[in-house]
């Protein structure tokens, strides 16, 4: 498949360097988001903005010569799952919550879509 400029890609972090993030795609292709193309504001720190391996969504700045492309994500809400944050703990009563609730929310659903019928 062959991006096109302004289309919105969803591909990995490949690679991480001073002067921009590759960024692999589904079909084998692949791109750079240049630094100056990350960020409106001043970037100090390029590891800031992605982890290798994580999933983003890139804008396709140009149609891509020989499955190069030119990325950006500036002004675009390109994080799709940090791969940081804290586990989740489990609740001392684990499932119990909602087991205890499931035969509500089943019956209540049903009811609901009944009166949408009628």
């Amino acid at each position: 498949m062959k991006y096109h400029q302004g289309d919105i890609v969803t591909g990995y972090v490949s690679g991480i360097q001073d002067y921009g993030i590759f960024v692999q795609f589904e079909n084998g292709e692949n791109g750079l988001i240049h630094i100056s193309q990350i960020s409106n504001k001043f970037v100090k720190n390029i590891h800031g903005y992605a982890e290798l391996g994580e999933v983003i969504r890139v804008l396709i700045l140009n149609d891509g010569e020989q499955g190069h492309y030119q990325l950006g994500i500036k002004n675009l809400d390109y994080r799709i799952m940090k791969s940081r944050g804290s586990k989740i703990e489990e609740t001392p009563s684990g499932f119990k919550n909602l087991a205890l609730s499931l035969e509500k929310w089943i019956w209540e659903k049903a009811n609901q879509q009944k009166n949408e019928q009628n």
